[in-house]
C-alpha cells in the first residue's frame, strides 16, 4: 500500500512512518525541511501541481491536525484550514480512496470529567488555537467526505504518552495510536445506523487507563481496535 504521512516534523509522524514501512511504501510530507527524514517531500500544499503531484497513487493519506506552534496564529489556522482544503482537493482529483485526519479528543475537554463520551457527543472546545486547528481541519474533511469526493476516517487520539511519562486519564500509548492507525487504513466502516456505509466515520481512540474518560467502543466494533493497559 502507498501510503503518505504529512507533519513529518512531528514526533507521531516519524513513529509512525517507521512503524508502518516495515509493510507499506511510506511517503513523508511537511510545509518545512526535515532534515534527516527518508522518503520525504517538501510541499508548500497550496491549490497546485505540486500538491497533486504530491498525493498521486496514493491508497491512503495519514493527515495530521497537529499544529506547527511555531508559527503565527493566523499560520497555524492557515494550515488548518486553507493547507487542508488544498489537500483534500488533489487527493479527490487524483481519485485516493481514503484519508485517514488524526484528530485530538482534546476538541472534546470542556465536557464534564464525569461523563463517558462517545462519538455522538458535540465537540466542546477551549478557544485553544491548537484545539480550533483539530475542530477546523475536522470540519474541512466531513465536507469533502459527505460530498463523496473521498472516504474520510477520523481518528480523535487520546493524550500522547512518550517515554513513560504520566498517563492521564484520555492518555494513549503509541504503540495504540498506532495500531489504530494500522486498522484504519483498510477497515470496512459504516455510520452505525443500520449497517450503512458512508464516506465519513469519526472514532474516538485512547488506551486502556484507569478511570478512562472517553469510550473506545465503537473503534472496537466498527475498526477491530484493541486498546491495551500497563
Amino acid at each position: 500500500m502507498n501510503i503518505l504521512v504529512t507533519s513529518a516534523s512531528t514526533r507521531l509522524a516519524r513513529h509512525l512512518a517507521s512503524q508502518l514501512s516495515a509493510d507499506h511504501d511510506v511517503q513523508l510530507t511537511d510545509r518545512n525541511d526535515v532534515p534527516g527524514a527518508q522518503n520525504f517531500t517538501l510541499c508548500d500544499l497550496n491549490h497546485d501541481e505540486a500538491t497533486n503531484d504530491l498525493v498521486r497513487g496514493m491508497d491512503v493519506i495519514v493527515h495530521s491536525g497537529e499544529l506547527n506552534s511555531a508559527l503565527s496564529v493566523s499560520g497555524q489556522l492557515d494550515d488548518a484550514m486553507r493547507c487542508a482544503y488544498n489537500l483534500l482537493w488533489a487527493a479527490s482529483e487524483e481519485k485516493v480512496p481514503r484519508l485517514i485526519y488524526l484528530n485530538s479528543l482534546s476538541v472534546m475537554g470542556r465536557h464534564d470529567e464525569a461523563y463517558a463520551v462517545t462519538e455522538r457527543w458535540k465537540p466542546a472546545l477551549t478557544t485553544e488555537t491548537s484545539d480550533l486547528g483539530y475542530h477546523l481541519g475536522e470540519f474541512v474533511c466531513r465536507e469533502f467526505a459527505r460530498e463523496n469526493k473521498i472516504e474520510v476516517i477520523s481518528l480523535r487520539l487520546g493524550e500522547l504518552v512518550w517515554d513513560d511519562g504520566e498517563a492521564s486519564s484520555s492518555a494513549l500509548y503509541p504503540e495504540d495510536a498506532v495500531q489504530a492507525i494500522q486498522k484504519a487504513l483498510s477497515a470496512e466502516v459504516s455510520d452505525g445506523h443500520a449497517g450503512s456505509t458512508t464516506n465519513w466515520n469519526v472514532f474516538h481512540i485512547q488506551s486502556a487507563v484507569p478511570n478512562a474518560r472517553f469510550l473506545t467502543a465503537t473503534a472496537q466494533q466498527a475498526l477491530g481496535y484493541q486498546p491495551t493497559s500497563r
